[in-house]
């Protein structure tokens, strides 16, 4: 018998070209279901509870290839347990979060608990919204120097969940913005040249999102269904 979040994946894998990432987003999503999309390929999975991405890290260490990515939001007492567990942090919202992972991330290294620097993504939120975190341009602008500093992070592009109610052409012109914005920091010189990730897109949006230059699209619902 075919399994119906197979079948979704294998539909959803012919829109998506090879240079992006497409990372399963398991928020309440069983550790069989995961196994079940893992046996077709899939190797990135996203968590925005750190304790429930913990408990299935742990039901799952024997498949030493999962690429884990936290894409919640952090809060900075949890940022040591978050750098010690994710290789990848999307949701990088602000200077302080940033110092904190940077501090934890130093340590964690020096103790051998991880052994290569956290890959991380800088939330922006290109138009207004009150119900989601991350820098807008001028704040972020004015964080630059001080994100500079921070040399225990590998800073790797930019992240943006947008607002809800927006239309098509809203949408693509918010995911254009992120692309242009992303390719200025680079171009200034403010981050290296392998800042170039843009995770952007979910479920409702991620072929937009690919139109506009997404290089990760974070898909939950349109595999698994809804929670």
């Amino acid at each position: 018998m075919s399994n119906p979040i197979v079948n979704n994946l294998q539909q959803i894998q012919k829109t998506i070209p090879s240079h992006v990432r497409l990372i399963a987003v398991t928020k309440t999503v069983s550790v069989e279901m995961m196994k079940a999309v893992y046996e077709v390929g899939v190797r990135d999975f996203a968590e925005n509870k750190l304790q429930e991405a913990i408990n299935k890290q742990n039901e799952l260490r024997d498949f030493s290839d999962i690429c884990w990515h936290f894409i919640g939001h952090l809060q900075t007492n949890k940022a040591k347990k978050a750098v010690e567990s994710f290789l990848w942090i999307h949701s990088v919202d602000s200077l302080k979060l940033a110092q904190k992972l940077d501090f934890f991330s130093q340590q964690a290294l020096k103790d051998g608990i991880i052994t290569t620097l956290p890959q991380v993504c800088l939330q922006v939120k290109i138009l207004p919204d009150q119900n989601k975190y991350g820098w807008n341009i001028d704040h972020l602008y004015q964080d630059l120097s001080s994100l500079q500093k921070l040399t225990f992070l590998h800073f790797r592009g930019l992240m943006t969940i947008l607002p809800l109610g927006l239309t098509s052409a809203e949408v693509f012109s918010a995911f254009q913005e992120v692309t242009n914005l992303a390719l200025h920091l680079r171009q200034d010189n403010y981050f290296s040249s392998d800042f170039d990730q843009l995770s952007m897109g979910m479920s409702g949006d991620y072929l937009l999102a690919m139109e506009a230059g997404a290089t990760m699209i974070r898909l939950g619902t349109i595999i698994f269904g809804d929670r």
